[in-house]
C-alpha cells in the first residue's frame, strides 16, 4: 500500500508537467528552485557569524515556517490530493494510513525545498559546534513536525472549510507575509548587528526556542553554545510536540476516512440554542442571531481569527526594527482592542438581503445597534482579559494593569460605538454568503474607505487623552494609573452609547435606503 501511494504522489507530481497547465507549472518550479537555492545560500552564509545570530535567524525563521505550513491550506484553499477521504472506498488500514501518508506527502515541491533548508541549517549547527549525531536528528525531527503540521492544517481544511476557495491575492500576501517577509527581514537586520543580537531579538529568541514553534532549531544552537539546561529543555519540548502532533494527525485521518457529512435535516435540533439563551425581546433576538452568524459563517470567522493573530505580529518587526521588548510587548492589546472594535463597521452588508427581517419587523434602531455588538464583545473581552496579564507577566511591570486597561477599554468601545454608525451610513459591498471570506467584489453602490477609516481613525483620536494618561503612567509613576483606567473607561462607554444612539437613529431613518444596498451590493 504505501508503495502504491507513493507511486502515485509521484505519478501527481510529473502529471502537472503535462496538459495546459506545464507552463504555469515549470514557472512555478523555477521561483521555488531560486527562492530555496537563495534561502541556502543566505543560512550557509551564516556558518562564520556568532552563534547568537545563526541562532536568532534560524529559529525565529523555523517558527515562521512553521506557523506558513499550519495556515497556508486554510488561507489559499488548495485542494488536498492526499486527502485520506480518497483512500476510504479502497478498504485501506486505518492504522497504516497516517504513516503512508506523512511519507507520501515527502513527495512535493514545497517538501523537498524544506528538506534543502533544513539540511543546511543542520550543517550551519555543525560547524559551529553542534555534534552530528544530534543534529542530524533534530533535523530530521524538525522536519517531520512541519510536515505533520502541514497534513494537520489540510486535514483541518478539509473538515471546516469544505467548501473550494478561490486563490485569492489576500491570502497569498498573508501566507508570503508569514513565511518569506518576516525571515528576510531578520536576516537582513542580522546584517547589521554586528555580532551582537539586541536584548529584545535575544529575548524573544530564547523564549520562541522553548515552544512547539521552534524546538528543534532551538535544541540545535543551544548544543553549539553549550547551553546544557536549555537543550535538555529544548529537546524535551521537541519529542513531546512531536508526539503529540502524530497523534492528532492519526486521530484527524481516522476521523476522515470514518466520517461522513450527515443531511442538514439530521443536524436539526429542538432546542432554541442562543435563541434561548438571550432574553425574549428584540436586543436578544438580533444577539442571538448575530452569534449564530459570527461562529458558524467563515467570514466572520476569519475576522475573529485574524485580530489576534495581527496584534501578536506587530511586535516582531518592532523587535527586528530595535524597539525594546518592554515597549514592544505593550502593542498587541491596543491593537487587537482597536480591531475588534472595528469589525462591527460593515455588519450590516454581512447581513445581505437578510437584512429585511430587521427592516419588516420594525424593530429599534438601538436594540439592533446592540444586538450586533454582542458577539464581538463575547469574544474581545476573554481576549483581552488573557492578554493584558501576559502582557504585565513578560516585561515583567505590574503597575501598568490599569493604564494598559482603560487604554484597551478606551479603543475597544469606542470603536464599537464608531462602528455602529459607520455600518449603516456607509455600508460597502462584500463577499455574499458561501463565497470566499478573502474575496472583495468591487461593485458601484459601495461607499469606498472612506466609512472604515472615520471608525478606525476616529476611535484613536479620541483616546488620545487615555494613550497621553498611559504614557505618562509608564514614563513617570503610578500616580497617573487610577486616572488613565477612569478616562479610558469614561471615554470609550461615552462614545459607544453616542455611537449606538446615532446609529440606531439612522437605522430606523435609512431602512429602505440599507434595503436597496444590500439588494444591489
Amino acid at each position: 500500500m504505501a508503495a502504491h501511494v507513493l507511486r502515485l504522489r509521484a505519478t501527481l507530481l510529473l502529471g502537472s508537467l503535462r496538459g495546459e497547465r506545464r507552463a504555469r507549472t515549470l514557472v512555478m518550479l523555477v521561483i521555488v528552485a531560486v527562492l530555496t537555492a537563495a534561502v541556502c545560500i543566505a543560512i550557509l552564509s551564516m556558518a562564520d557569524a556568532p552563534v547568537p545570530v545563526a541562532r536568532t535567524v534560524t529559529v525565529l525563521g523555523s517558527a515562521a515556517v512553521l506557523v506558513g505550513f499550519l495556515i497556508g491550506p486554510i488561507l489559499v484553499g488548495a485542494v488536498d490530493q492526499l486527502d485520506p477521504r480518497r483512500f476510504a472506498v479502497f478498504g485501506v488500514d486505518e492504522r497504516q494510513m497516517p504513516w503512508i501518508l506523512t511519507l507520501a506527502a515527502f513527495v512535493s515541491l514545497p517538501s523537498l525545498a524544506l528538506l534543502a533548508v533544513s539540511v543546511c541549517v543542520c550543517v550551519v549547527a555543525i560547524r559551529l559546534g553542534a555534534a552530528w549525531p544530534a543534529a542530524v536528528l533534530m533535523g530530521v525531527l524538525s522536519l517531520v513536525c512541519t510536515m505533520l503540521t502541514a497534513r494537520i492544517g489540510m486535514a483541518v481544511n478539509a473538515l471546516l472549510l469544505p467548501e473550494r476557495r478561490s486563490r485569492e491575492l489576500t491570502a497569498l500576501f498573508a501566507l508570503a507575509l508569514v513565511v518569506v517577509a518576516f525571515p528576510v527581514a531578520v536576516f537582513l537586520a542580522s546584517l547589521k548587528w554586528d555580532g551582537h543580537v539586541p536584548a529584545a531579538v535575544a529575548s524573544i529568541t530564547a523564549t520562541v526556542g522553548l515552544t512547539p514553534l521552534a524546538a528543534g532549531p532551538g535544541f540545535l544552537f543551544a548544543v553549539a553554545a553549550d547551553d546544557a539546561a536549555g537543550a535538555w529543555i529544548s529537546g524535551t519540548i521537541a519529542v513531546i510536540t512531536a508526539g503529540a502532533l502524530w497523534m492528532l494527525w492519526s486521530w484527524l485521518v481516522q476521523r476522515l476516512l470514518t466520517t461522513t457529512e450527515r443531511p442538514v435535516a439530521s443536524r436539526e435540533r429542538t432546542g432554541l440554542g442562543w435563541f434561548g439563551l438571550m432574553p425574549s425581546n428584540a436586543f436578544g433576538a438580533i444577539a442571538a442571531r448575530s452569534l449564530v452568524y459570527w461562529l458558524r459563517d467563515r467570514r466572520y470567522i476569519m475576522n475573529l481569527i485574524v485580530v489576534p493573530v495581527a496584534g501578536v505580529l506587530t511586535v516582531f518587526p518592532l523587535l527586528v526594527a530595535g524597539v525594546p521588548l518592554e515597549i514592544a510587548a505593550l502593542v498587541p492589546v491596543p491593537v487587537m482592542a482597536l480591531f475588534f472594535g472595528w469589525l462591527p463597521h460593515n455588519d450590516v452588508a454581512y447581513d445581505s438581503t437578510a437584512l429585511w427581517t430587521h427592516v419588516a419587523s420594525g424593530v429599534r434602531g438601538v436594540p439592533d445597534r446592540l444586538g450586533r455588538l454582542v458577539p464581538v464583545v463575547l469574544v474581545a473581552v476573554p481576549v483581552l482579559a488573557i492578554a493584558v496579564p501576559l502582557t504585565l507577566l513578560w516585561i515583567d511591570d505590574w503597575r501598568l494593569l490599569l493604564p494598559l486597561t482603560g487604554v484597551a477599554a478606551s479603543l475597544l468601545l469606542s470603536a464599537l460605538g464608531l462602528s455602529s454608525i459607520v455600518s449603516v451610513v456607509a455600508p460597502y459591498a462584500v463577499s455574499r454568503p458561501g463565497d470566499s471570506p478573502f474575496q472583495q467584489p468591487q461593485r458601484p453602490t459601495s461607499r469606498g474607505v472612506y466609512g472604515p477609516a472615520a471608525a478606525f481613525l476616529g476611535a484613536i483620536v479620541v483616546s488620545i487623552p487615555t494613550i497621553w494618561l498611559f504614557v505618562l503612567t509608564a514614563l513617570e509613576g503610578s500616580q497617573y494609573a487610577p486616572a488613565t483606567l477612569w478616562a479610558g473607561i469614561a471615554t470609550g462607554a461615552g462614545v459607544a452609547a453616542v455611537g449606538v444612539a446615532i446609529g440606531g437613529r439612522i437605522f430606523e431613518r435609512g431602512g429602505e435606503r440599507l434595503m436597496e444596498f444590500v439588494e444591489t451590493a
